[in-house]
Parts: structure tokens; sequence; C-alpha cells
């Protein structure tokens, strides 16, 4: 008896329970697409607050890779044989990101160079500078004592070298591109969501008629010169087809019919990575983790102290291209060399712990920071860098984003004479921040924040603390800059003719300025020294070389990995 009673109490508390998460589960169910702000229904049919609920997670674009973020010791623990004291160790932590698997090669970059001359033909006046100042310097290859007037000719175009790193590229031209790169992966995205009409990216771009990712979301109704045919309003497969009379003959005007910020399917944009950003995915150190902490930190960014692999199958093989002493860039030709002289296909290495190649070795790679001797740490220890200039949307006086069009597109005259175009035609016109965005506030106060703490005038030692501001004139600028660095210039006379300004002073003091960028990564003409992916270096900008090339970043939106991290035994 007191069996069976046990057995009905069971099967009582059993049916209880059941009920429970029966109710609470239709209960969630029907509240999955409530607010939890208002409780009122979101993605009504009807109208309302619409949200892309169905959202995963950020779609990896073409070319790149995950990296997972997190904390590493910046700069170079060995011995500092160069004395330069320019990467003393510190602490900082990178966010997650995306990068390029491979270094930007002649192909990726030739294909920049087709889409220019399509839609901007050189033969047209307002366009002629467009495709010349994109091209790469195919000259840097020529010596005064070597004949290499085979790569000069062939390297950027021959079909052998398409897969090689695109070199001869300035760090104004890597950035250029990167926009580019950006653009044209949306307007794609866009096309296969049915945003955009099918192939239009091909058949119906023109200089009037150019993709912008910014232009898009911001003032959709300009886009691709306004043309409706080509900016379609509503998704492809929809069901709710704007413009489309219902059963009674009605016909209502759809809202939020464009791809919006918030519709998850625009990409962040492609960009240089940033120094910090470039250094950790190099040294990829999370290959030798132990629970929450790093086995030390290492050489090169693969384990080991030494450059020949030391697996059974491929011992003794390279594991970058690089020089290997006075004379030899590529060692014994058969076994023992590194399958290079100048640069080499990429993936011909192994990867690093994160999947990257050529992080070591092959070209040195430009990243997005202005040099400055240190990193300044004490400022910042959270996504590192030093470069930003804040610009926000022109706005015009119809009180709408200023489109720039053929005639008001901007022109740079470099320092080197090359001109180069700085926005094209159908992007929104880009003017610096001023007191609007920047009064009283505490983490930023002007646009151009490249010489912050080390470089404006506070930094210098004629700074006097508490003294009014007073205008300075020309001399007195030019006595009290902190980097007393050559300022040469360039500009054009009333002819059009060409006027440089070669500074031919012999009291400069440094070549560091504004305008230097780091580049990170030994290449096929360094020293096994520059490999370690602590080592930093400077360039002018504008200026371009044949050991330096590029790749681009993402940055990642959102949770900081896909999965949960549980502890392993």
């Amino acid at each position: 008896m007191k069996v069976n009673k046990f057995m009905a109490v069971r099967l009582l508390l059993s049916l209880v329970i059941m009920f429970g998460l029966t109710t609470s589960c239709s209960k969630s169910s029907s509240s999955k697409n409530s607010s939890t702000a208002t409780g009122w229904k979101i993605n009504d049919k009807k109208g309302g607050f619409q949200y892309a609920s169905n959202f995963k997670k950020q779609a990896t674009g073409p070319g790149l890779v995950m990296v997972e973020g997190g904390t590493f010791t910046m700069g170079k623990v060995q011995d500092d044989v160069m004395h330069d004291w320019n990467n003393s160790p510190n602490q900082q932590h990178v966010q997650s990101f995306y990068m390029d698997e491979t270094e930007v090669t002649n192909l990726m970059y030739m294909e920049y160079l087709d889409w220019l001359k399509r839609v901007f033909p050189p033969e047209q006046e307002n366009y002629k500078n467009i495709y010349e100042g994109a091209s790469p310097d195919t000259l840097v290859w020529r010596n005064r004592l070597g004949y290499n007037e085979t790569m000069t000719n062939n390297y950027l175009r021959h079909p052998a070298y398409a897969n090689y790193p695109v070199v001869g590229v300035n760090w104004i031209q890597a950035v250029e591109f990167s926009k580019w790169r950006t653009d044209r992966v949306n307007e794609n995205t866009l096309e296969k969501e049915g945003f955009l009409k099918k192939d239009s990216k091909v058949t119906a771009v023109s200089a009037e008629k150019t993709f912008s990712t910014e232009t898009y979301l911001n003032s959709p109704t300009k886009t691709l010169g306004g043309d409706e045919e080509i900016v379609l309003k509503g998704r492809r497969n929809s069901k709710a087809k704007p413009g489309k009379a219902d059963k009674d003959g009605n016909v209502k005007e759809a809202k939020n019919v464009y791809a919006q910020r918030s519709s998850g399917l625009i990409l962040p944009e492609y960009r240089l990575p940033t120094e910090a950003e470039w250094e950790y995915a190099a040294a990829a150190d999370v290959g030798q983790r132990e629970y929450n902490i790093y086995k030390g930190q290492k050489k090169y960014p693969w384990s080991g102290s030494y450059t020949r692999s030391g697996k059974r199958q491929v011992k003794g093989d390279q594991l970058a291209n690089f020089k290997q002493g006075k004379g030899d860039y590529g060692g014994i030709a058969g076994w023992s060399d590194d399958g290079a002289d100048i640069t080499n296909v990429v993936k011909s290495y192994p990867p690093n712990d994160f999947g990257l190649y050529d992080m070591a070795g092959n070209v040195a790679e430009w990243v997005a920071d202005v040099y400055r001797p240190i990193v300044d740490d004490e400022a910042s220890d959270f996504n590192y860098y030093r470069g930003n200039v804040y610009t926000k949307n022109k706005i015009g006086e119809d009180g709408k984003a200023e489109i720039v069009t053929g005639e008001t597109q901007v022109f740079d005259t470099l320092s080197n004479g090359k001109i180069v175009a700085r926005n094209y035609p159908g992007e929104i016109a880009q003017v610096p921040v001023d007191e609007k965005e920047t009064y009283l506030r505490t983490n930023f106060d002007k646009s151009d924040n490249r010489n912050y703490r080390d470089g404006d005038k506070q930094s210098t030692r004629y700074f006097d603390f508490g003294t009014a501001e007073t205008e300075e004139d020309a001399a007195t600028k030019e006595k009290h800059r902190m980097y007393d660095s050559p300022e040469h210039n360039v500009t054009t006379d009333s002819l059009g003719n060409m006027v440089r300004k070669y500074d031919k002073s012999n009291k400069r003091t440094t070549l560091i300025n504004d305008n230097v960028r780091v580049y990170k990564g030994g290449s096929w003409r360094d020293r096994a020294y520059w490999l370690d992916p602590a080592q930093r270096r400077y360039f002018p900008q504008d200026m371009a070389t044949d050991y330096i090339g590029f790749r681009c970043a993402m940055s990642r939106v959102g949770p900081k990995a896909d999965k949960k991290k549980r502890r392993t035994n």
C-alpha cells in the first residue's frame, strides 16, 4: 500500500513538472518576438519596430581568417642589438578581428586596377590621374649596379607572378585599395540578397554610377547615381513586395526597404591592420598556450629558435623567405634553399598557429600606425593605435549628405610629385570633426590625433604649462616643432608645371613626422633578425619599395569567439 502511494505521488509530481515546463515553453515561445522593453511585437507585419532577429554572426569576408583577440606582450623581450629601444615590452589587449590569410597579391591588385580603368577611363580629363595614381611603382626594382629590368617590366602584370605579393605600393595606395575592396564586397552581398539589380556591378557601373557602402547606408537614394532600376526597394524572395497592390487594390509604400546597418548584411570596412593587431597575429602565441598562460614568447611566428623546420618529413626546410647572408638571398640551389630569390608565391611556407601565411619573410607589410619611437601603453593598453584622424560626412546646403562628383573629387600631390585620388565619385565627402563633436568631451578634443602625447605642442620642451595660448608666427612654429624632420613640398604653377621644393637644410635631426608609417615583418631583403614579429621600422607613407607589401584586416563585431570556452584536462 505504501509503495502504491509513493508511486502515485511521484506520478503526480512528474505531471506537475511537465505541465510547468510546457507552460514556460509556451510563454517563452510566445514572447520570443516581443520586446522586453515594451512588450510590443517586433517585426509585426502591420508595422512598428523591425529588427534582424534572425542574425547569427558576422560573415567572414573573402580572403580573411578569424583571429581571436586577447592579451599579449607587445614588443621585444630579447637583446636589442640595434639599440634603438623602440620596441620595449608592454602588455596590450587586442579585440578579435579578421586578417587576410595571405599578403595582397598582384592578381588581387590587378583586379582593382582593371575596375578603375573601366569605370574611370584614363583618357577622360577628369579621371586621368585616378588610374595612374593607383598604379604600383614598378621602377622600385631598378638598381644602379644590378640588372633587374625583368622584374620592372614583368613583376606586376605577367601571369607567372600572379600569386606573388604586390610591391611598389605606398601606404596611401594600400589604404585606398582597402576602401575599394570594402565597397566591392558589400556591393556583391547586397546584389545576392536582392537589394541591387543582378549583375549591375558589371553591366551598369560607370563613373556616374558607382557603389559606395557609406553612401548606401546614409543616403541610399543617391547610390549609383540615384538609379532606382539598380538600387531596388525590397529584398529578393520577400513576401511583402513594396509597390504591389493588395487584394483590395490598395498600394502601400514599404518602409525600411533598403538594407541598413541593423540588417546585419553590411560587413565592416577592410583596412590596414594596426601595429598591435599585426604583431599579435604574427606572434600567434596561442599556439603555445597552456591553460591560461603562454609558455614564453616566440622568437619567430613559428615555435623554436631556428629558421629551418625540425619536423621529420621536411627537416631542414626553410620556414620563410629571407636573406640568409651577404650575397645569399635563397641559399645554394637545391635542397637547402628557401625556394626564392626575390619574393615567392604566397602560401609557399607553413602558416602560423592562426592559419596566416608569410607573417615573416617574403615582403614586409604596411600597418596603419604613424611611427613614434615609443608605444604609449600608459595612455592606452586596449586596441592600441596611433593615427586617428576623425572625420564626418559633409552636409550640403540642402541639409543632405554631399556626394563627391567628377568635378568635386579631391586629388593630392605627394611630396615625390605623384598625384593620387583621395576620394571617388559616388562617395560621401568628408570633413574634419569640429566643436560640435569635441565640446566637453574627455576622450578626444580634436580631429587629428596623430601626434597625441608625443609631437603636439604640449610635448615639446618649449611648452610653458599654465600660460595663455598665443598665436605663433611661422618662424616660431618651425623652431618649436617636436620632430625637426625635412619638409619637402610640391606645388603646381599657373601653367600646370610641377614645382618641387626639396628641403636642403643641414639642421634636420630626424626623419620622423606625422606622415611616416610603421611597417612590420622581415622581407626577402632582410636578415633573420628582422623576422621577429616585435621588430618595427618606419617609412614615408607616400613612398614605395620593392620589399614592402600589405594585407588587409577587418574588425569583428559581436562576441569575442564563436564557441564558449571550456576547461580541458
